[in-house]
């Protein structure tokens, strides 16, 4: 048996939400111990939340989430002094339905004026990949994906060309070619979107994707898109930057993974990753190596997302890992 205090002041503030039964052993008057049976806590949930920063929001969310019936097994937090706001990721388990969770958590979200999600542990995101002709980062996908790392599932991958359908077809994804000309950009984001809204799609993974989307599509994909692109000391644009990287000596190469926002390649960054090089290396070399750490660094940063462990702070994020 797991006993717990119920937090006195959440529970004299919540007299008319309903208690989830299996804890209730009496009238749960504030300050009286509840008794929860180890084998009811059997189902996982995850909730992220930010607000404003003030005294007395962990106080509030626990007492919720007790209400509800929750054992919280990990919970993480940070207050940002730059922007003032308070973030927040707490994973519980519990027999509550995750309505139970929900009505307990809803008077507190909006007390403190919080964004929130809460999700079930081990649901796959939905995810569509998008990628061109290079097939390094879409390959670290699907196969880390196939081998239960990634807590993703894949309907569809996109492409403005046809050299990645055989490895879509080795994977048993659907592969949509849609082709993308300065005249056609419009209808070919339509279908984009359509295939977005057909299969519910939660995240949009640019994986090596060489076509600029647009303001409008960005400002839909909020939060909800991820780009990976080589970042180096300094940053080298335009054709072969390995190549340009590698005829100014640089000393380290790396890649960035970040949202995409209409700004390009200047979106909230989720993870990065460098790896020195020396003189003695090729630019055949620097190329390969970059490959490497682009598809770490993408499929890092897509499992963070996928377990609801990045949180937007303006153009910055918060990473609990």
């Amino acid at each position: 048996m797991v006993f717990v205090i119920a937090a006195p002041w959440w529970l004299a503030t919540q007299r008319q939400l309903r208690r989830f039964q299996p804890i209730k052993t009496g009238s749960c008057r504030a300050g009286r111990l509840l008794r929860v049976n180890e084998d009811q806590l059997n189902q996982a949930y995850v909730l992220t939340l930010s607000c404003p920063d003030r005294p007395g929001i962990v106080h509030a969310v626990a007492g919720a989430l007790l209400v509800a019936g929750s054992n919280i097994m990990d919970s993480q937090q940070y207050g940002s002094p730059a922007t003032g706001n308070f973030f927040m990721r707490v994973e519980v388990t519990t027999a509550a339905p995750a309505s139970e969770l929900r009505a307990a958590l809803e008077p507190v979200a909006a007390a403190f004026s919080m964004q929130w999600s809460l999700n079930t542990v081990g649901d796959k995101v939905r995810t569509l990949i998008m990628a061109s002709t290079s097939a390094h980062c879409l390959n670290d996908l699907l196969f880390q994906q196939r081998s239960g790392t990634l807590p993703i599932e894949i309907p569809a991958i996109v492409s403005n060309h046809r050299d990645l359908a055989g490895l879509a077809e080795f994977y048993g994804v659907p592969f949509h070619y849609i082709p993308v000309t300065k005249d056609t950009k419009e209808q070919a984001e339509d279908k984009l979107r359509a295939l977005i809204a057909e299969h519910d799609i939660e995240l949009t993974v640019l994986a090596r994707y060489m076509q600029i989307l647009s303001d409008e599509l960005c400002t839909d994909l909020t939060g909800k898109a991820i780009n990976i692109h080589h970042s180096f000391l300094p940053s080298f644009k335009g054709a072969k930057p390995y190549h340009q990287a590698h005829a100014r000596g640089v000393k380290l190469i790396g890649a960035t993974a970040h949202y995409v926002t209409a700004a390009l390649d200047e979106g909230p960054i989720i993870e990065q990753e460098v790896i020195r090089v020396d003189h003695a290396r090729t630019p055949e070399q620097f190329v390969q190596m970059g490959r490497d750490v682009e598809g770490r660094t993408l499929v890092q940063a897509v499992q963070w997302h996928a377990e609801h462990r990045v949180l937007l702070d303006g153009n910055r994020t918060v990473v609990f890992n």
